[in-house]
This record gives structure tokens, sequence and C-alpha cells, in this order.
């Protein structure tokens, strides 16, 4: 009766193109491409505290973190991670620790895979 079971949890990314589009029409290849070179830079640094500051028992700046990568994950176009953040600091205020350590794996797959999807945008020269 030992049974293992590894679960693969695989989620769809979706970018939103068209925001992306209109970063590219109001600010030109190169202005759009500075923004998105940022904002990617501050999502991979803000993902990796999260994750700290979760493994250091942070709460406080954690919900920070998380509220922070709302607006830079929506400036790019990447909105299901600005709502599962958003949903890390509704667990971060429900203190629910167990909703809070399971949102924040997902968060940290999203973002992860989220990152890995707009830099192999082909037509993106970062």
């Amino acid at each position: 009766m030992n049974h293992i079971v590894n679960i693969r949890v695989a989620e769809q990314i979706q970018l939103d193109q068209v925001r992306l589009g209109t970063l590219y029409a109001q600010l030109g290849e190169a202005g759009a491409g500075n923004v998105i070179s940022r904002a990617m830079e501050e999502l991979a640094v803000r993902l990796a505290q999260c994750d700290a500051l979760w493994r250091s028992k942070n709460p406080v700046q954690l919900r920070k973190h998380a509220r922070s990568l709302i607006a830079i994950a929506d400036q790019i176009g990447m909105h299901r991670l600005a709502q599962v953040a958003a949903d890390v600091t509704v667990c971060l205020d429900a203190d629910d620790d167990v909703a809070v350590a399971a949102t924040l794996s997902r968060m940290l797959r999203i973002g992860e895979r989220s990152l890995s999807a707009i830099w192999s945008m082909e037509d993106l020269s970062i």
C-alpha cells in the first residue's frame, strides 16, 4: 500500500500580446525592450526574494514584495503572475501558512515560466 504519487504541475502561461504591442507602439522598439528587460530583471530578483522571505519567516516583507510583483507583472502583460501574487497577499492577510506555501509555490512556478516565455519570444531583442 505504499504508493507515491508525483504530481507534475503544469499551468498554461499567457502573455498579453496586446499589452506588449502597446508598449512597443508607445515607446518604440528600444524603449519597450528596455522597459521589458528592466521589468524582467526586477521580477526575477523579487521572486527570489519572496522565496527567501518565506523561508526566513518574514511575512510582512513577503507581502510587500508580492504586492510589488503585481504592478511589475501587469506592466509587461503577465496578468496571471499578477493575479497569483495578489492571491499570495490574500493568503498572508488570512494568516494561512498552508495556503501561503501553496500559493507562493504557484507564484514562483508561474513567474519562472513567464520569464522564460517572454525571454524566448523571437521578436524581442533584449
